[in-house]
């Protein structure tokens, strides 16, 4: 029996002309939604998959991507993942960018059964309170990149702090993260005032307005994409920022820092990707690549996707095959290289230990940029394992 039984796995592995089948990995995104991150996210994949297969694949079997856009909203990402699980037959799930999206998608793999590599969502849920066996996460969480910026807000020992947050997961967790780690730092510290408008949506005017007549010395906000830049223009326009320390959660990425230009708010301290700046060996050698693969500089979306297409190849080949229980025990601690520097998927909670740097705004040749920055390891930016079972458990 056991002979029929693997004769016939090979056959099912084998096309018709003696080639093993590709293995599929279905890949899903808010392509339409969020153009500005998941073009150059899609571009780092294909260049990863391209190396991947260029160098044979992964245990002698090429990689095949299905790649279908969610729509962005949790219905129609759940109805994809399904098509891509049941129809397409795909080994492993990656991708999904709100943090919404990757919730449902992350209940949806615990459901089937089937992988899931959630490439962009910074929401804690999805690895701690809401996390599952079969959820992967990249991406440093919202605890991680705001726990980045509390140093920094620490030394300027502003006491009247407003907030600006998206009305929705990824915009609440930062905000709840905010509050709590810098008051447990800087004891006394009072938030004056707080806005979320939805996001994709915001009033801009009457959003800096309130902030305004609350009179802050600081400002933490979480917008991105349009929103972040409707409201630096209002900032400005009204003269919110003057005199006002600002800490924005990935306003230095470039996706949302480029079309600011000579807008850019200078001294703002940002979580963020200087491409141009990085002088590290394996950074180098990324970007040397992505520029003679797409004549263009890379995002931190392109890095997202690159190393995300590498996890799951490095997964697919530890794992020797595509059996789900075989692939959690193969990403449980795996450690792999990036462009940013080893990283680690810790067995505890499933969230990696990429980093992010961090650093201060200024407009140079017209264009933003980030300046006086530093890179901040994730392993350094993770609560304790007592805190994250505590987390885990609720």
């Amino acid at each position: 029996m056991r002979e029929i039984f693997m004769a016939a796995l090979l056959a099912a592995a084998t096309s018709a002309f003696g080639q093993p089948q590709p293995i599929k990995v279905g890949e899903l995104n808010s392509y339409k939604v969020f153009p500005a991150f998941l073009e150059p996210y899609r571009k780092g994949w294909q260049m990863a998959l391209e190396e991947i297969n260029a160098a044979g694949g992964v245990n002698g079997r090429k990689l095949e991507v299905v790649s279908r856009d969610d729509g962005g909203t949790p219905g129609t990402a759940v109805r994809v993942a399904e098509e891509l699980i049941a129809g397409e037959h795909v080994a492993m799930l990656m991708g999904t960018f709100a943090s919404n999206v990757g919730l449902a998608v992350s209940n949806l793999a615990a459901q089937r059964k089937v992988v899931f590599l959630a490439a962009e969502p910074l929401t804690d849920k999805i690895v701690w309170a809401d996390g599952n066996r079969y959820t992967f996460r990249l991406r440093p969480s919202t605890y991680m990149q705001t726990a980045m910026l509390i140093p920094e807000a620490v030394k300027l020992h502003k006491k009247r702090w407003a907030i600006v947050y998206p009305n929705y997961e990824y915009g609440q967790s930062a905000t709840h993260w905010f509050k709590e780690l810098l008051s447990k730092a800087q004891p006394g510290v009072q938030f004056v005032a707080e806005q979320a408008p939805p996001l994709g949506k915001i009033d801009a005017g009457a959003v800096v307005q309130a902030l305004a007549d609350a009179k802050p010395d600081a400002i933490f906000s979480s917008l991105f994409a349009a929103d972040l830049q409707k409201f630096v223009r209002e900032g400005e326009t009204r003269g919110l920022f003057r005199q006002v320390a600002v800490f924005d959660l990935l306003g230095g990425e470039p996706e949302y820092l480029d079309p600011l230009k000579s807008e850019t708010p200078q001294g703002w301290w940002v979580t963020g990707y200087p491409w141009y700046a990085i002088k590290t060996p394996a950074h180098q050698q990324f970007l040397a690549a992505y520029r003679k693969r797409w004549k263009d500089y890379p995002r931190l979306g392109s890095v997202v996707g690159y190393t995300a297409m590498y996890s799951v190849a490095d997964a697919l080949k530890r794992a020797g095959g595509t059996d789900s229980e075989r692939l959690i025990y193969a990403l449980s601690g795996m450690e792999m290289d990036t462009p940013f520097g080893p990283i680690v998927y810790r067995a505890l909670d499933h969230q990696s230990t990429m980093g992010a740097y961090v650093g201060q705004l200024a407009v140079h040749d017209g264009k933003g940029v980030m300046v006086n920055w530093h890179f901040a390891d994730g392993a350094d930016c993770l609560p304790s394992f007592e805190t994250v079972k505590a987390l885990m458990n609720k």
